[in-house]
């Protein structure tokens, strides 16, 4: 792998390892492009029904397919990995998302940086303000869900607080709703829901994945849980500081 880009300049990732859990969804394989632009050696973790999603990637990246919430296809997938991203998805009823987020605490090298995605609807210390038309359409949406037994919203809240635990490396990115579009470049962050900056509620996908990305390799998010907004939103250009580098 070549340690520079085309205009010379060095690849952040360079002679790194980063293994992406839940790499064929479409955040997944946005962070699976970025990770390679950014020179990483890239491992993807997807079930065995969902491979032929990256075959855009073959020949470019590992694929270990199987469950992302078992053991043994998380512990084979992060070995010798420098970081581990992990799409945090409440699928069923039978603890998928926190059964993955453990499995990657327990098997990720020590030292290694974790990133994980979820929602806004994760908070770390309560201090997060929500407006009532958001905790009315979490409350449906996530009792509705959990009746049919396609998601349960409960567990990614379990899988963060095993997170916030843990004494890793991590950052949990917490993503506004989410639109296709070309990118508005980085995102800008507040360390809690109901700071004026994240009013517009939205972020282009393929920025999310880059701020998973970029997140690696910024020491200042570790151990923060970061909430998103897009760059070029009407909130972040009215709100956010000039640098954008840090929350608003």
């Amino acid at each position: 792998m070549e340690p520079t880009g085309a205009d010379g300049a060095e690849r952040p990732g360079a002679g790194k390892r980063m293994c992406i859990v839940g790499a064929s969804g479409r955040l997944g394989r946005y962070m699976v492009q970025h990770a390679l632009d950014r020179g990483y050696e890239v491992v993807g973790v997807c079930r065995e029904q969902s491979v032929h999603k990256l075959a855009a990637f073959e020949g470019r990246i590992t694929v270990v397919a199987g469950a992302t919430d078992s053991d043994a296809v998380v512990a084979r997938a992060v070995h010798g990995c420098d970081a581990v991203l992990t799409v945090l998805v409440p699928w069923g009823v039978h603890r998928y998302a926190s059964g993955t987020a453990q499995a990657v605490l327990d098997h990720a090298r020590p030292g290694a940086r974790l990133v994980f995605s979820c929602g806004w609807h994760i908070t770390r210390d309560g201090k997060d303000v929500y407006s009532r038309r958001f905790k009315v359409y979490a409350a449906v949406f996530g009792r509705l869900a959990k009746l049919a037994r396609v998601v349960d919203v409960d567990d990614q809240v379990e899988a963060c607080r095993r997170v916030f635990d843990s004494g890793t490396r991590w950052t949990v990115v917490r993503g506004s709703d989410l639109e296709e579009g070309e990118s508005q470049g980085l995102p800008v962050w507040s360390r809690h829901v109901g700071d004026p900056v994240l009013e517009s509620n939205l972020t282009r996908r393929v920025d999310y994945a880059r701020f998973m990305v970029e997140a690696v390799e910024d020491d200042a998010l570790v151990r923060e849980a970061p909430a998103i907004v897009g760059r070029l939103t009407t909130s972040a250009l009215a709100y956010a500081r000039t640098d954008a580098d840090g929350p608003a």
